[in-house]
């Protein structure tokens, strides 16, 4: 885990290239612990919006992982905007070997 996120943090605004399966899920639930943790602070401290000051140098960098998983599929980073397909593509096998978007 600390490794994939490791590697989202050097790639932080690179949309080109892949990204495997495992790096993309352990950095979305990175980010949702990190959400989780800003919630708690936030409930606790009184204070709206907290959370956001979490999550939002995150924001970048999921977008990149998130279009290098969509690489890794074979696809456009652009299907990231289709609704139900791009969690169907999230969640598919990798292309094996080498595609139009570079080695894994």
């Amino acid at each position: 885990m600390g490794n994939a996120i490791s590697v989202c943090f050097k790639k932080y605004a690179t949309f080109t290239g892949r990204a495997s399966r495992s790096e993309f899920w352990f950095f979305y639930l990175f980010y949702i612990i990190l959400y989780a943790i800003g919630m708690i602070v936030e409930i606790s401290a009184g204070i709206a919006n907290l959370s956001y000051l979490f999550v939002l140098p995150l924001w970048l960098p999921q977008l990149a992982v998130s279009i290098r998983r969509m690489h890794d599929t074979d696809r456009s980073g652009w299907f990231i905007l289709v609704p139900i397909y791009n969690l169907v593509l999230l969640c598919t096998a990798s292309t094996p070997g080498s595609n139009k978007h570079g080695d894994l």
